[in-house]
Parts: C-alpha cells; sequence; structure tokens
C-alpha cells in the first residue's frame, strides 16, 4: 500500500499559507500524531487535559493554528486541507470528491495508515510549506 505526496501540482486556485502549514508541523511535533479522530480522547472519557494540549490529527492541528479549537476548521484550514489533500495519495488515490469533507477524509486517511508517524505528518506538513511558497 503506497502513500505518498502527489508529483501533481496543486489544483488552480487553492491558496494556502505556508505559515499555517508550519504551524501546524511544530504543534504535531509537540502534541504528536493521534490516529482515528481529530484527538485523543474526544468524549474526554480518560484524559482531563484540554483538547488543543492532547495527540491530534493533521486536519486538527490545521484547524487548531488558525481558531485555537482543534475541532473548529476556519476557512484557511479548509484551504489548507484541499491543498494538502490534492497532494497526498492514499492507496493509489486521491481524494474521492471535491467537497471540504472528503477532502478532511482524504487527508485524516493519510494520516490514519498503519504505520504512520508523526515525523512522516510533520515532514508532509513542511513540504506542502515548500510547495505554497513555490506555487506564490
Amino acid at each position: 500500500m503506497a502513500t505518498h505526496l502527489s508529483d501533481r501540482p496543486p489544483t488552480s486556485g487553492l491558496a494556502a499559507d505556508a505559515q499555517t502549514f508550519r504551524a501546524a508541523a511544530c504543534v504535531l511535533a509537540v502534541n504528536r500524531l493521534h490516529q482515528g479522530d481529530f484527538v485523543e480522547d474526544p468524549f474526554d472519557r480518560r484524559l482531563t487535559t484540554p483538547h488543543a494540549m492532547r495527540r491530534m490529527s493533521i486536519v486538527a492541528s490545521l484547524n487548531y493554528v488558525t481558531t485555537a479549537d482543534p475541532h473548529r476548521p476556519s476557512d484557511e484550514s479548509r484551504r489548507a486541507v484541499a491543498f494538502l489533500a490534492h497532494r497526498l495519495v492514499v492507496r493509489g488515490e486521491g481524494p474521492y470528491a471535491e467537497d471540504e469533507f472528503a477532502l478532511a477524509f482524504h487527508v485524516d486517511e493519510w494520516g490514519d495508515a498503519e504505520g504512520r508517524t508523526t515525523e512522516s505528518a510533520v515532514a508532509v506538513l513542511e513540504a506542502a510549506a515548500a510547495a505554497c511558497e513555490v506555487s506564490a
């Protein structure tokens, strides 16, 4: 099962801010990648730490750096998720649709792949930041 960055150029009109990707990479480097939901223990059954301090998904980290809430997207986090979704390949495929939920699902599916590490998620966010600067 190959999961990697696509060689395709980003879809036109999906301007995202490199700083958003860099900030999300920093958040994940500190908090670590969580697989399966936006944050570890989202219903607070075991943990009492604030959600912003828990392990989180890539999408949650993009939400967090733009809204201070890993559960609440912003226009900027939606643009970033769309930009990233079009750069990621999961089982040989890109996103199955272009709506915000399909794009977020695709990024989450990439992040949830077995064996996915925090380091690889951080690297993808840093590569997206660099790609934003090149396409700007």
